[in-house]
């Protein structure tokens, strides 16, 4: 039986603007799709993405759920499209309030949007909830960029029971790409649902980019260094943790070097 891939991504060619994270996005699960692998892959539905050009439409049997995050309610809704030279869909998480102004994470003037903490939250749960919705229990799933902090949280205290979930193991890849200064002091207390304690977020008084992504190691079953030259404080950090490291490997070798470290880290259980 093949093993299967979920890719979370925060950004994603060609659906948004050229980034490191949005090149692999891109390429990356069509290589490991050629690898054999049977791949799923999201992104957020930010409303600077052209639903038109991208012929992006909703899934209205994944759509209708609502998400409460800090005690107010939020329709989920689900978009796909396909990359038709990749054979590869793309979902599309989505949400009037979060994603649909005319911009990414960050206004026209540079500045972050200051519910960037509950847009996050809100796109690491609707992520689960429509693969589990989808039925289709991955055996790797691959977080890329900070959006994805809560996943390898949820996985282990959450969905661990859940058998679409419960042999997932959870790979987070560490990017230069972060935010400047912090998220609202309450995103690890904003995060908790069932089977998550205080204690679980209380690392994450002052949320930092640096200490966002440690986070998401800290609970992640493997840890991939995306870019080039990490911030140092982090990697030194990381390497202190006793779980499955991949070095940062280049354009030419990641593909390859992130399908031999998936088999690694599953062959461990």
């Amino acid at each position: 039986m093949k093993k299967r891939a979920l890719f979370i991504n925060q950004e994603m060619l060609p659906y948004i603007e050229e980034s490191e994270i949005a090149k692999i996005g891109r390429n990356l699960p069509q290589g490991i799709q050629q690898k054999g692998k049977e791949i799923r892959t999201f992104m957020p539905r930010f409303g600077c993405i052209n639903e038109r050009r991208n012929q992006l439409h909703e899934v209205i049997r994944l759509s209708g759920m609502n998400l409460i995050i800090d005690d107010n309610d939020h329709p989920l809704i689900i978009k796909v499209a396909s990359i038709q030279a990749a054979r590869m869909q793309v979902y599309f998480i989505d949400n009037e309030e979060y994603f649909q102004r005319k911009f990414g994470l960050k206004d026209k003037a540079g500045n972050v949007f200051e519910d960037n903490d509950e847009r996050a939250i809100f796109y690491c749960r609707g992520v689960l909830e429509t693969v589990k919705k989808l039925g289709w229990a991955p055996d790797i799933i691959h977080c890329h960029g900070w959006m994805n902090a809560f996943v390898p949280l949820y996985i282990k205290k959450v969905f661990n029971e859940d058998p679409i979930f419960s042999k997932s193991k959870v790979i987070f890849s560490i990017y230069n790409t972060g935010f400047e200064d912090e998220l609202n002091k309450n995103f690890g207390n904003k995060a908790i649902l069932d089977g998550v304690d205080l204690e679980d977020v209380a690392e994450l008084s002052n949320p930092t980019a640096t200490e966002v992504y440690k986070y998401a190691a800290k609970w992640s079953d493997g840890i991939i260094i995306g870019s080039d030259g990490i911030d140092s404080t982090l990697e030194e950090e990381i390497k202190k943790m006793d779980k499955p490291l991949l070095e940062f490997q280049t354009e030419e070798s990641y593909v390859e070097e992130y399908n031999n470290f998936y088999d690694s880290v599953l062959s461990d259980n």
